[in-house]
């Protein structure tokens, strides 16, 4: 998924600075709280949000560092585990299950073993492709019930935004999680202010929008991006070695074996989809082991 066009106006909001500098601004967490409160479908306004370093160390995936993206506090203890996912891994939720059972473990141990009084922790994840096939909903919010659907428990909760079953029309939209929504599938692909509907005019959107626009950024902020996006380069560039390798891997081992059954150079070259150059070299190593 390319995110990053240098003939768009605005940067993705899903794209990894542009989570960074909107879900994880630091310095005004307006839109964070508003997003957030949103997110998790509650009637109250989040007051304050601190943010904690993450905790799940020495793993570092892209430009971000750690396991989730964002992990931050409101003012009563509520905790929030926040991941965004932009390709598809049908193993997300086992995922989340992680997060939430490694920070509840955490937060058992440091209360030396004491389950009384422990705070809610949410834990969050915005896809951009679809992971939940058997579901139609495109925000979910789950917590323990039983058959009868009476509520057993909602210490962790679990809740997902799946941004590629979001297809409301514009004139449909009027709750923050489908402007929310609508935001992070739309804003890269608008040039012009002119585009923007009503309620990008409300303070937290315009907060966030601002932060992403191009024309907008710092020098400091321009070279930012720019970092963030060789980050990305480079690892999509050794993804992409890693498949090849792989690839090629599978083929030398093809070739291998027609070889050990003695077949002919045309038809292994044909079979395993190669040049006869390639099933040549294969022979000499075998001859050379």
């Amino acid at each position: 998924m390319d995110l990053y066009k240098d003939e768009k106006r605005f940067i993705p909001l899903i794209s990894d600075y542009g989570f960074k500098v909107t879900f994880g601004n630091e310095s005004d967490t307006r839109f964070l709280r508003k997003a957030l409160q949103a997110l998790i479908n509650s009637p109250n306004a989040i007051q304050e949000a601190t943010f904690v370093q993450n905790e799940i160390q020495g793993i570092t995936r892209d430009s971000r560092s750690g396991i989730y993206d964002l992990f931050c506090t409101d003012e009563v203890g509520n905790q929030f585990i926040v991941e965004m996912q932009l390709g598809r891994y049908p193993e997300f939720i086992q995922r989340m299950k992680f997060y939430a059972l490694y920070r509840l473990n955490t937060l058992i141990q440091k209360g030396e073993y004491s389950f009384d009084k422990l705070p809610r922790i949410y834990c969050i994840g915005i896809l951009a492709a679809t992971t939940l096939h058997h579901v139609s909903n495109y925000h979910n919010v789950a917590v323990l019930k039983n058959a009868n659907n009476q509520l057993i428990d909602d210490q962790i909760t679990y809740i997902t935004l799946e941004l590629s079953k979001f297809s409301r029309e514009l004139s449909a939209i009027s709750s923050d999680l489908d402007k929310l929504a609508y935001t992070m599938k739309t804003l890269h692909e608008i040039t012009d202010t002119t585009q923007f509907p009503p309620f990008w005019d409300e303070e937290w959107l315009r907060l966030a929008i601002d932060e992403l626009d191009k024309r907008s950024l710092s020098p400091e902020q321009r070279l930012q991006y720019e970092m963030t996006i060789s980050a990305n380069a480079q690892v999509v560039q050794a993804e992409k070695r890693k498949i090849a390798e792989a690839r090629e891997s599978v083929k030398t081992e093809t070739v291998r074996n027609a070889l050990r059954k003695g077949l002919d150079t045309t038809l292994i070259a044909e079979i395993a989809g190669v040049s006869v150059d390639f099933v040549n070299a294969v022979r000499k190593q075998l001859l050379s082991e």
